[in-house]
């Protein structure tokens, strides 16, 4: 996962344009979220329940494109308040067995979203420049589905989220913040969905990626990418 998006075993850069990401998701490389196996694939990463995510347009899809997303609209007093910058250390999902370090990632010199090492692709890695879990607005945490050296990685199991789930991250300052599941979509990565995963959220979100689909041998590469959209919980 070198300098990728969430994503396969190969996969193409997301890419930095000013303080918002533009994803260019057609994978390529020594892709994020899956390294390129020199062994017999992997048996199939669990796909979301619903296969395919809400129609979008383009890699900069908006909320209006996609209004489900966010589950069920809340009153402005169910909004749990955010919290204090504080970096993430660890995650867990506890119906998949999820319980790995963060860490922290930024971006390369060329704008692409830098990602965890294949070597470590056990671990997650939380998007930097973006809010952390518990601050207002989205955080971003992706991780590998797959690895040549691990086989099955730490977001594997992904896909087989539901709406309900839980998802805890554990801060540097010591305070837990736990993300309850809104939804769980698939999206050809020529169409990811920029703007819901990056963009503002008037409320503390968590966004957790990798990718999916049917592994295509052909081109090295994964054709979708599976995003757990999750909010804060009091």
């Amino acid at each position: 996962m070198t300098t990728t998006p969430a994503g396969g075993r190969h996969g193409k850069p997301w890419r930095a344009a000013g303080a918002v990401v533009v994803v260019t998701l057609a994978m390529v490389g020594a892709g994020m979220i899956g390294a390129s196996l020199k062994t017999p694939p992997a048996p199939r990463p669990p796909q979301p329940q619903a296969q395919a995510g809400p129609e979008v347009t383009g890699p900069a899809a908006t909320d209006a494109d996609v209004p489900s997303v966010q589950g069920q609209p809340v009153g402005e007093g169910d909004v749990p308040a955010g919290l204090a910058r504080s970096a993430p250390t660890s995650i867990e999902i506890p119906r998949i067995g999820v319980n790995a370090t963060i860490m922290s990632l930024g971006t390369n010199p060329d704008g692409t979203v830098q990602v965890p090492p294949l070597e470590k692709a056990d671990q997650a890695g939380w998007y930097e420049p973006g809010a952390s879990p518990g601050e207002t607005g989205n955080a971003v945490i992706v991780g590998h589905v797959d690895s040549a050296k691990l086989g099955p990685a730490v977001f594997f199991d992904l896909g087989s989220l539901v709406p309900g789930d839980t998802v805890t991250v554990r801060r540097a300052d010591g305070q837990p913040v736990t993300f309850r599941v809104d939804s769980v979509k698939s999206y050809p990565k020529t169409a990811f969905p920029t703007e819901l995963v990056y963009g503002p959220n008037d409320r503390p979100g968590l966004r957790v990626v990798t990718c999916g689909g049917q592994f295509d041998e052909t081109v090295r590469s994964y054709p979708d990418n599976v995003v757990v959209f999750a909010t804060l919980v009091e």
